[in-house]
Protein backbone atom coordinates (compact mmCIF):
# COMPACT_ATOMS: atom_id res chain seq x y z
CA UNK A 1 0.00 0.00 0.00
CA UNK A 2 1.50 3.49 -0.48
CA UNK A 3 1.57 6.33 1.85
CA UNK A 4 -0.18 9.48 0.98
CA UNK A 5 1.18 12.27 -0.67
CA UNK A 6 1.89 14.05 2.16
CA UNK A 7 3.45 11.87 4.04
CA UNK A 8 6.00 10.76 1.77
CA UNK A 9 9.35 13.00 2.33
CA UNK A 10 9.87 15.88 -0.45
CA UNK A 11 12.04 15.16 -3.39
CA UNK A 12 14.91 17.03 -4.82
CA UNK A 13 14.35 19.08 -7.65
CA UNK A 14 16.32 17.88 -11.21
CA UNK A 15 17.99 19.96 -12.76
CA UNK A 16 15.63 20.14 -15.92
CA UNK A 17 12.97 21.47 -13.70
CA UNK A 18 15.24 24.75 -11.90
CA UNK A 19 16.16 25.59 -15.73
CA UNK A 20 14.12 26.12 -18.26
CA UNK A 21 16.06 24.77 -21.54
CA UNK A 22 18.09 27.60 -23.07
CA UNK A 23 16.87 28.34 -26.40
CA UNK A 24 17.96 31.67 -27.56
CA UNK A 25 21.27 31.95 -28.56
CA UNK A 26 21.42 35.69 -28.65
CA UNK A 27 20.68 35.60 -24.77
CA UNK A 28 23.11 33.16 -24.17
CA UNK A 29 25.64 35.20 -26.18
CA UNK A 30 24.54 38.53 -23.90
CA UNK A 31 25.40 36.94 -20.84
CA UNK A 32 28.29 34.91 -21.59
CA UNK A 33 29.64 38.26 -22.37
CA UNK A 34 28.63 40.00 -19.09
CA UNK A 35 30.13 37.49 -17.09
CA UNK A 36 33.27 38.17 -19.24
CA UNK A 37 33.13 41.83 -18.47
CA UNK A 38 32.47 41.24 -14.90
CA UNK A 39 35.59 39.35 -14.71
CA UNK A 40 37.53 41.76 -17.04
CA UNK A 41 36.14 44.77 -15.04
CA UNK A 42 33.73 44.77 -12.09
CA UNK A 43 30.50 43.61 -11.09
CA UNK A 44 28.74 47.02 -11.64
CA UNK A 45 30.24 46.97 -15.01
CA UNK A 46 28.84 43.59 -15.72
CA UNK A 47 25.02 44.78 -14.50
CA UNK A 48 25.04 47.88 -16.24
CA UNK A 49 25.95 45.94 -19.49
CA UNK A 50 23.36 42.99 -19.13
CA UNK A 51 20.82 45.95 -18.24
CA UNK A 52 21.36 47.42 -21.50
CA UNK A 53 20.71 44.14 -23.26
CA UNK A 54 17.44 44.13 -21.12
CA UNK A 55 18.38 40.87 -19.21
CA UNK A 56 15.86 40.18 -16.68
CA UNK A 57 17.37 41.07 -12.97
CA UNK A 58 16.71 37.71 -11.68
CA UNK A 59 18.53 36.24 -14.48
CA UNK A 60 21.59 39.04 -14.28
CA UNK A 61 21.22 38.52 -9.88
CA UNK A 62 21.74 34.50 -10.43
CA UNK A 63 24.53 34.51 -13.01
CA UNK A 64 26.74 37.54 -11.30
CA UNK A 65 26.27 36.98 -8.36
CA UNK A 66 25.70 32.93 -7.78
CA UNK A 67 28.29 31.27 -10.16
CA UNK A 68 27.20 28.02 -8.87
CA UNK A 69 23.92 28.43 -10.27
CA UNK A 70 24.29 29.14 -13.85
CA UNK A 71 23.62 26.33 -16.65
CA UNK A 72 26.55 24.25 -17.50
CA UNK A 73 27.82 24.89 -20.92
CA UNK A 74 29.16 22.36 -23.24
CA UNK A 75 33.14 22.99 -23.74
Amino acid sequence: MNAPRLLQPPRSPTVTELYQQRVDQEAHHIVNQGISVQSSFNTVCAIEYLKSHNVDAQVIERVLLHPELRRRTRH
